[in-house]
């Protein structure tokens, strides 16, 4: 399964949002987005996600049979899907189980969080929380929707200039066989842990491959055993 973007552009009412961009992920891909800070990363990531349908280009997945609005997740977009900063943390989780179609009964919550080494911070306001549980909680909760298989991190080094906090996730999520998009604006080009593709290019360096490679099966001897 691959996702694919090829020149998508996006025009808003006081000028162009993002310039013509290309990208190709797949299962098992890591793969890093730069842009200038503004609304133009996250218009990417929602064009992605078929969220915004663009000026200019296509957006499209192959290799199966679903929509991109149920194949892929856009985690913490600023304005869009990111949580209210004052819910404490156990309200945030429910609602996105209920988004998931999951049991989201207080008990359904209290064991979610157990089971995410969070359940000590239940009822700390989501602001409060630090940049690194954030970004695994939300991306956690947002891999556990049926049908998705393409998770977009919209600009975790927006919480953090901690970059391994976020690229470490990313690759643990591509190496499960998830395709990754992290989108980025602030952290400098040095500092990322790849080079990275960038709006406005449609020439983007291949995304990196993390998930493990299928192990083939040897053949059933055919020879007789000689006695």
């Amino acid at each position: 399964m691959q996702v694919r973007a090829d020149r998508v552009s996006l025009e808003g009412h006081h000028g162009t949002l993002l310039p013509p961009t290309s990208l190709t992920v797949g299962e098992g891909d890591l793969a890093i987005v730069h842009g200038e800070p503004g609304v133009g990363v996250t218009a990417f990531g929602l064009a992605l996600a078929g969220r915004l349908k663009p000026t200019t280009g296509t957006v499209h997945a192959e290799g199966v049979d679903a929509p991109l609005t149920e194949l892929v997740a856009v985690v913490d977009a600023p304005g869009v899907s990111e949580p209210d900063d004052a819910l404490p943390l156990h309200v945030v989780v429910g609602e996105e189980l209920a988004l998931a179609h999951r049991p989201a009964r207080k008990e359904d919550v209290a064991r979610w969080l157990a089971e995410h080494d969070a359940a000590p911070f239940a009822g700390t306001r989501f602001e409060n929380l630090v940049p690194a549980l954030r970004t695994r909680l939300l991306t956690e909760l947002a891999a556990e929707r049926k049908g998705v298989r393409v998770l977009v991190l919209d600009t975790p080094d927006r919480h953090t200039s901690d970059v391994d906090s976020w690229a470490g996730l990313a690759r643990e999520l591509a190496g499960r066989g998830l395709a990754v998009v992290v989108l980025t604006a602030t952290t400098p080009l040095s500092a990322l842990p790849s080079p990275p593709a960038r709006l406005g290019a449609a020439e983007q360096p291949e995304p990196q491959r993390h998930a493990p490679a299928p192990t083939e099966e040897l053949p059933e001897s055919t020879d007789e055993v000689s006695e």
